[in-house]
Order: structure tokens, then sequence, then C-alpha cells
């Protein structure tokens, strides 16, 4: 694991009186995955969209390279070379396949932009599909779209929230692949239900229980401890 890239310290927030997220601190390296783990309800998209400046954050601070980023706006926080995939709406309904791509691809500047060949060559599946309406195809499919389009920004932070939630293992394959080739030159920090894949991608893994950080560490060391199994099943 390298310097880290990201850095959190006594994040709290919600959503207006209702208090989701108590003091989380942890941070995500310059390259590799961080995974975020726990029930149904304990804070995991919350975190996230509090980090990406979706939500107001109520204390805490969150640094960038160690820059404070803390409440940035989603378009700051993209600029600054943060890629998102949200759990839902992971597509423009109304765009073909490629003019989502071409979407993703602006996110950097011109003269670095990558090429959406990348993309097809990542899911050769798109190719076929290009000029296919992306609110059309299967929800494994929209994944599909919507990660190529995250990595085309070719963020130095990358964040998933459930990218292979309704996905048929076949396309789960690919995703992985895809993943663990771009953590070798990025940073990821996933939500992923998928217990046995998630451990699988992450350099680190973290529990969140009621908004709060309950145990740390490597996959390895999450699998030994009894509590472990016992914080994620409902």
């Amino acid at each position: 694991m390298s310097e880290s890239l990201l850095e959190v310290e006594g994040l709290a927030g919600g959503y207006g009186a209702s208090q989701v997220l108590f003091g989380v601190s942890f941070s995500v390296p310059a390259r590799g995955t961080v995974a975020v783990l726990g029930r149904n309800g304990a804070g995991k998209t919350t975190l996230l969209r509090t980090l990406l400046g979706f939500l107001t954050p109520t204390a805490g601070t969150v640094r960038l390279r160690g820059r404070d980023v803390t409440g940035a706006s989603p378009a700051a926080m993209v600029r600054d070379g943060v890629g998102y995939m949200p759990q839902e709406r992971v597509v423009f309904p109304t765009l073909t396949v490629e003019e989502n791509l071409r979407l993703g691809a602006a996110a950097r500047p011109k003269g670095e932009r990558a090429s959406i060949d990348e993309a097809y060559a990542l899911f050769p599946k798109l190719a076929d599909r290009r000029r296919q309406r992306a609110g059309t195809m299967s929800g494994g499919e929209r994944k599909m779209v919507g990660l190529a389009r995250a990595l085309l920004g070719r963020p130095e932070l990358l964040v998933l929230d459930e990218p292979t939630e309704g996905v048929w293992h076949g396309v789960v394959d690919e995703i992985l692949d895809a993943l663990r080739a771009y953590a070798d030159r990025a940073a990821i920090l996933i939500v992923e239900q998928h217990l046995d894949l998630a451990l699988e991608l992450a350099d680190t893994a973290l529990v969140l229980q009621r908004g709060e950080i309950v145990m740390s560490g490597r996959p390895a060391q999450l699998r030994d401890d009894q509590r472990f199994l016992a914080y994620l099943t409902p």
C-alpha cells in the first residue's frame, strides 16, 4: 500500500436532523483498493455521498492529496480527479452507449482524453451496442457502461457504489478483472455487497455498523476474526 491519497477524519453527517455517520476516519492509498462493508442501512452509501459533496457533513475533514476538500461540490471533486459510479442511475438513459462513453472521456482535459476504444477493448460487448440507447439495456449491461464511462475519465480515485449489484456472474468476472487492472495504477474506494468479491479485490476492508467503523484491516485478518461475519449478518 502506498502513501494516502484520501484522508477522512471524524466525518459525521446524514439527512437533515437524521444523523447517519458518527466520526468516521480512514484513509485510501494512492494505489490499491479499499472496500467498505456493512449491512443494509449501515451508512455505506451515505458515506460515499458525503465524501463526494452530494451531502454536507456536519463535522470532520476530508483531504485529497493533503488538501482540505470538505464539502466541495461533486463537480469540483470530478475536476480534482475523483470518479464516481453510483448504485443507481449509472447511465444517461436517453443517450446511446457511445454518447455515454464520450461524456466519460470528456472528464479529462482535451489533450489527455482517453479514446473510447479503450472502453470497447475492456468490455467488447459494448462495441456491438454502441448505437443502442443505454436505457434499453439490461441492468448488468448498464453497469458495464457506467464503469467504462468512469474509467475513461482516468480518475486518480474511483469511487464505486455496488458495481456488481444485479449483474450476472459472467459480467461480474469482467468487472473484477477491469478493477484489478485499474487498482495497479490508481485508487479505488468500493462499496460492495458481494462479500467474496469485495475481499478478493480489496487490499484493506472497513466494516461500517450504524455509521461507525467497527473493524478494519486486510481481508485475511478480518476473515480470521470471529466478529467479522457477525457484523455483516442481518
